[in-house]
């Protein structure tokens, strides 16, 4: 992978060295590209001796070649560490004054930031507006660690380790299978994933369920993040441990079918989500009445208890219900996508189950798995089905067998295409 590394000027322009070496020793080909004040603290020979490339700052270096331009067309990712209050302030207002800012101006590729400065400087509000304009533009602005400063200062604004850096930026470019072009785009959207199995309470120690492990949502909310989106994972129980929160992905956690769908709705109003994964398996059923203290048996008999359920509201049904009643041509609502269990049966297979699913829930998106003991759940290998209502009715069937994570890239490609479909619909009107 080609990187430009971007140093801005600051003290911790030194980490900057180290992030280069690691790179570089993971396979990268990496293209510092200091800013003259960063030269003040680290000079070109350490750049050159450790890149293998030359050194520029202008844009009137190497003027033939376009050098800004080439830059950012040759790159797979631009990584800025470490990046000033006034390199956010100058890429936020879209200058390009000299060839780093020129090299982002132009960049297609996903661009990564990780500040560095003083914690007055990264509390201002000139610079929160900065961070929060960059990443509304799709740009991910790591955030800083806190730690020692300069001098005998101490706060939040320290560069992160340069290990951590590396890992952060690496995964923006990943992102789960995604192309840098896909990651890039995907950061652009804020997405609401609920993930896990829902119980239902019997009595203080028993509960209806469901043999969900939460791997696929957790999968799906993580390639999100990992592309620099802004996620908020809903997540109900769990086998495996839940992700930990960071800038880019919240955690909420709930228990019941009308615990997620209470969450669910506070997010959408709150956060309107571009894009909302119904990835939960949600009970279909509940008891009609909890036992306050445990459900005893009678020793007199061997019958057992009569347990009385009732069903549990259709989410996703009624998210769709909800986004069509508020829908207007400025504010078509979220994308939807629904995830589906099934086991087929003598009168249908899964792909027809699916499909009358797809058409009786109104989704954009569903993903269909044929489940099992021995399928899917719990499992880090699966298969599905993903069925696309396109713009123009049809239904767009698309297999995919693998990992979660590689389902999940499948998915949000998916979502992007559809994404894009619905785009080009709404000025084709427009323009008629």
């Amino acid at each position: 992978m080609r990187i430009v590394l971007g140093i801005g000027g600051g003290i911790a322009a030194y980490k900057a060295a180290i992030l280069l070496r690691l790179l570089k020793e993971s396979g990268h080909d990496v293209v510092p590209l200091p800013t003259d004040t960063a030269l003040r603290f680290v000079g070109a020979p350490t750049w050159e001796a450790l890149s293998g490339h030359p050194v520029n700052t202008s844009v009137f270096d190497e003027v033939q070649a376009v050098n800004h331009v080439r830059q950012a067309e040759d790159a797979d990712l631009v990584l800025i560490a470490p990046a000033t209050a006034d390199l956010l302030a100058r890429i936020a207002a879209g200058r390009a004054d000299d060839l780093l800012s020129a090299t982002v101006l132009t960049a297609t590729c996903p661009v990564v930031l990780a500040p560095a400065m003083h914690t007055q400087m990264w509390t201002n509000p000139a610079t929160r507006d900065n961070v929060a304009l960059l990443r509304s533009r799709g740009l991910r602005v790591i955030e800083p660690a806190v730690g020692r400063l300069t001098g005998a200062d101490s706060g939040p604004g320290r560069l992160p380790e340069p290990a951590d850096i590396a890992r952060q930026a690496l995964a923006a470019v990943s992102a789960a299978g995604l192309t840098p072009k896909e990651a890039t785009r995907l950061a652009r959207l804020r997405v609401l994933v609920t993930a896990g199995g829902t119980r239902e309470a019997l009595d203080p120690v028993r509960y209806l369920g469901n043999r969900s492990s939460g791997k696929q949502g957790i999968a799906v909310a993580r390639a999100a993040a990992d592309a620099g989106a802004v996620a908020h994972l809903v997540l109900a129980h769990a086998e495996v441990p839940a992700p930990q929160p960071t800038t880019m992905l919240s955690l909420s956690r709930v228990s019941s079918a009308l615990q997620l769908r209470e969450r669910v709705g506070e997010l959408i109003r709150q956060e309107a989500p571009d894009v909302v994964v119904m990835a939960a398996a949600v009970a279909d059923f509940r008891p009609a009445a909890y036992a306050e203290t445990k459900i005893k048996k009678d020793p007199g008999t061997q019958d057992a208890p009569g347990i009385e359920l009732v069903r549990n509201p259709d989410i996703l049904r009624g998210i769709v219900t909800d986004r069509e009643s508020d829908r207007t041509p400025e504010q078509p609502g979220p994308v939807i996508v629904g995830f589906a269990a099934e086991t087929g049966s003598a009168q249908a297979s899964v792909a027809e189950l699916g499909r009358a699913k797809l058409e009786s829930k109104g989704c954009d998106v569903l993903v269909v798995n044929e489940v099992g003991a021995q399928k899917v759940f719990g499992r880090d290998e699966t298969a599905a089905t993903i069925l696309t209502r396109r713009p123009d009715g049809e239904v767009e069937e698309q297999e995919v067998a693998g990992t979660k994570d590689e389902l999940a890239a499948a998915l949000w490609r998916a979502v992007l295409r559809l994404i894009d479909d619905q785009s080009r619909r709404t000025a084709s009107s427009a323009s008629a």
